[in-house]
């Protein structure tokens, strides 16, 4: 098959292996000095001195005591904005064709984050890592030659000046190698529209033309788009339409949470595999089918460091304080949230992406996101995580034998003055006793979390749940961001979003 030779001519290119033996402390090593040396002539090497690094006998260390922590406005204010003005080498050689438009979850503006034709490699190299990835789930021969729908952000970029701008999935879609434009769907066409709800019509239109043997795209997207060619062709499932779908590689967000809803859409079993690409570059994928944990992409282009995620190194916007203690691979513990932070070659330095992992395997290399920086609730010190908050999501799943897809939360004073948690939740069925449903969800949050349970008996008072539908979350992106891609639901949300929000929801 032609697609298997040519997988067989880029594996040929890859400097290393994704197998367990992978030595990934070692990678760390050579990849940190490549970064320095490729850096050193630019205008943030010669600021911090990379040349002097590479000459220590404690590079990290001098690295570490050199470089501050980067948050996205602290770089782009102090380096990125140059390149906005046109100006070459400024964090990494050349000028990016590319910036990545990012609002993330939290952010009220998109964030613009450089994207170098280094980056773009590294991120094609991940992608063929990760098709590689799947010859251990012993999948079939011939779902190899099936397609792959890959729905993520319009492929039709802007032009801005002198680069191109778009989001990451889009950017990477649209320079999807030659040879594997005959297994891409929904195909050119299609993807560069930029209305969601027009791209996945069209989508729903073509389904029954298409083989699709894997899907790949964010949870809540993905679901829409699958309930609306289910809809669309009168069927009962998924598979009806795609019989030979066998393979799902989520990825932006925890699946868990959507795990329910997600069967409930297909007729058949699908191997749902993990990866993590941020706009900041391919972070991590899944590589057996052992555990859904994945492993961090060691020789990639990106040196990783860690802070340990606790309290009193966590600003109230969500950014590390300068003196905040960080590690690098060789001496992560497991079961300890971290704080990720990444140089790349795509020029960010020592810059938190605000996510928050956990190793599972440490020879491995694995991980799994256990939440954001910016949605780690500790009012009143209840110190509650996304992994804690998902977790007790599923426990009111089973429990109540609902699907719940999306949720938000929010720490306030009610009207008597008391300090409450609450919870709005976008659950397949919203008749249910809420105040039931609401000791349930403090019951298995006082189980998972001893601080939310001591913070229990003193100043926070209770929960209070409100069901909706989970078209509402979909709505509240639509109306703030755009919907599809890699728009993703804040978990936490301050009081003032919180008022805006309960406003949004009394008016659907």
């Amino acid at each position: 098959m032609a697609i298997i030779g040519n997988l067989i001519k880029g594996v040929i290119n890859l400097r290393n292996s994704i197998s367990s033996e992978t030595n990934h402390v070692e990678n760390q090593r050579e990849t940190f000095k490549f970064l320095l040396e490729k850096a050193k002539h630019t205008e943030f090497g010669k600021h911090f001195g990379f040349s002097k690094l590479l000459n220590s006998k404690n590079s990290y260390q001098e690295f570490k005591s050199t470089i501050p922590y980067f948050s996205y406005d602290k770089i782009h204010n102090e380096w990125w904005y140059k390149l906005h003005e046109g100006k070459d080498n400024v964090t990494w050689p050349g000028h990016p064709n590319y910036f990545a438009l990012s609002s993330g979850t939290t952010g009220k503006t998109s964030k613009r984050i450089p994207v170098t034709d280094d980056m773009i490699e590294a991120i094609k190299n991940a992608g063929i890592k990760q098709v590689l990835a799947m010859e251990n789930f012993n999948l079939p021969a011939d779902f190899f030659e099936k397609e792959i729908m890959m729905l993520g952000s319009s492929t039709n970029l802007e032009k801005n000046n002198n680069h191109i701008e778009g989001e990451i999935s889009g950017i990477s879609a649209s320079r999807i190698p030659f040879w594997f434009r005959g297994f891409y769907k929904p195909g050119e066409e299609i993807s560069k529209i930029d209305d969601w709800d027009e791209r996945v019509q069209k989508i729903a239109e073509n389904a029954k033309t298409w083989d699709i043997g894997a899907l790949s795209g964010i949870p809540s997207w993905m679901e829409l788009m699958m309930e609306k060619v289910i809809d669309y062709h009168k069927v009962d499932n998924i598979h009806d339409i795609w019989p030979n779908l066998k393979v799902y590689t989520s990825g932006g967000v925890a699946f868990g949470p959507y795990e329910k809803s997600f069967k409930r859409l297909t007729g058949k079993p699908v191997e749902v595999i993990d990866t993590y690409l941020a706009s900041e570059g391919f972070i991590a994928l899944q590589t057996r089918p052992e555990t859904d944990s994945m492993q961090l992409l060691t020789d990639n282009g990106i040196f990783f460091e860690f802070v340990p995620f606790q309290p009193e190194y966590i600003n109230q916007d969500g950014s590390l304080k300068p003196d905040s203690p960080s590690i690098g691979i060789e001496d992560v513990e497991l079961d300890q949230d971290y704080v990720l932070l990444v140089s790349t070659v795509s020029g960010a330095w020592r810059y938190s992406i605000g996510d928050t992992i956990q190793f599972t395997d440490i020879d491995k290399a694995e991980i799994k996101i256990t939440g954001r920086t910016k949605f780690f609730l500790n009012t009143v010190g209840s110190q509650l995580s996304v992994n804690k908050m998902d977790a007790a999501m599923k426990e009111l799943e089973d429990q109540f034998d609902m699907d719940i897809s999306e949720y938000t939360i929010c720490a306030k004073r009610a009207d008597d003055d008391e300090f409450y948690h609450f919870w709005y939740l976008g659950a397949s069925n919203t008749d249910l006793n809420t105040s039931k449903v609401a000791d349930v969800l403090d019951e298995a949050l006082q189980a998972a979390n001893k601080n939310y349970k001591v913070a229990r008996t003193k100043a926070l008072k209770g929960v209070k749940v409100n069901l909706i539908k989970p078209k509402v979350f979909y709505d509240w992106n639509a109306r703030n961001k755009k919907k599809g891609g890699q728009v993703k639901m804040e978990r936490v949300m301050s009081e003032e979003k919180f008022e805006d929000w309960e406003k949004f929801v009394q008016e659907h």
